[in-house]
C-alpha cells in the first residue's frame, strides 16, 4: 500500500509546480541571479534544493543522506547561470527524489534512515525534506514575485478572488479513496 508515500509524493509535486510557476514568470536569466546582497538568488536556491534532494535521496535507505560527495556550501556561492543550466540541475535532484520515492511503500515508514549520522525514521525524513522543500519554494516563489512587480501572475487565489474561486476550486486536489 502507498497511501501515504503517495499523498508525501503528491505534495513534492505540487511544491515543484509551484517553483517552476514562480521561474517561469522571470523574464530572463539575469533575474534568476539577481539578489540583494544579503540574500540568495533563486539559482542559489535551485542548487540548493537540487543538491539536498539528490544527497538525500541517492541511495536513501542505505546511506547517510549527507553524502560525501555533496560540498554545500558551495550551492550558496554566486555566479552566472542559464535558464537551461539551472533547469538541469533543478530537474535532476527531483529525478533522483521521485526514484527513491516510488521505490517505497507505507510499510517503510516505521524504516530507520540517517541524516549526518543522525538516525530518523523514513516518515521523519520525508516530513523533514518536504518542509524544507516547502521554505525554500516559498523563497523561489517570493524573490519571483519581487522581480515580476506588477506583472506577476498570482499562482494561487489571486487577491480579492476568493470567493469566485471557492464557487469552483480549481487549484484543490480531488480526494482520493484510501484504499
Amino acid at each position: 500500500m502507498r497511501t501515504l508515500i503517495a499523498s508525501i509524493e503528491g505534495e513534492y509535486r505540487r511544491y515543484k509546480t509551484l517553483a517552476e510557476g514562480a521561474m517561469a514568470q522571470v523574464a530572463d536569466d539575469a533575474g534568476l541571479t539577481h539578489a540583494a546582497a544579503s540574500d540568495n538568488s533563486i539559482a542559489t536556491i535551485v542548487r540548493h534544493v537540487s543538491g539536498n534532494l539528490k544527497s538525500r535521496f541517492t541511495e536513501f535507505l542505505t546511506s547517510d543522506g549527507e553524502k560525501p560527495w555533496r560540498d554545500r556550501d558551495s550551492e550558496f556561492l554566486a555566479r552566472d547561470v542559464t535558464r537551461a543550466g539551472l533547469q538541469a540541475a533543478w530537474e535532476e535532484g527531483w529525478r533522483v527524489l521521485f526514484v527513491a520515492l516510488a521505490a517505497l511503500s507505507d510499510a517503510d515508514l516505521e524504516r530507520t534512515v540517517t541524516i549526518r549520522a543522525q538516525p530518523l525514521t523514513v516518515a521523519e525524513a520525508l516530513h523533514r525534506s518536504l518542509a524544507h522543500t516547502s521554505y525554500h519554494v516559498g523563497q523561489i516563489v517570493y524573490l519571483a514575485k519581487a522581480l515580476c512587480g506588477a506583472g506577476w501572475r498570482s499562482l494561487s487565489i489571486p487577491p480579492g478572488q476568493s470567493a469566485r474561486y471557492n464557487q469552483a476550486p480549481a487549484l484543490e486536489r480531488v480526494p482520493r479513496t484510501i484504499r
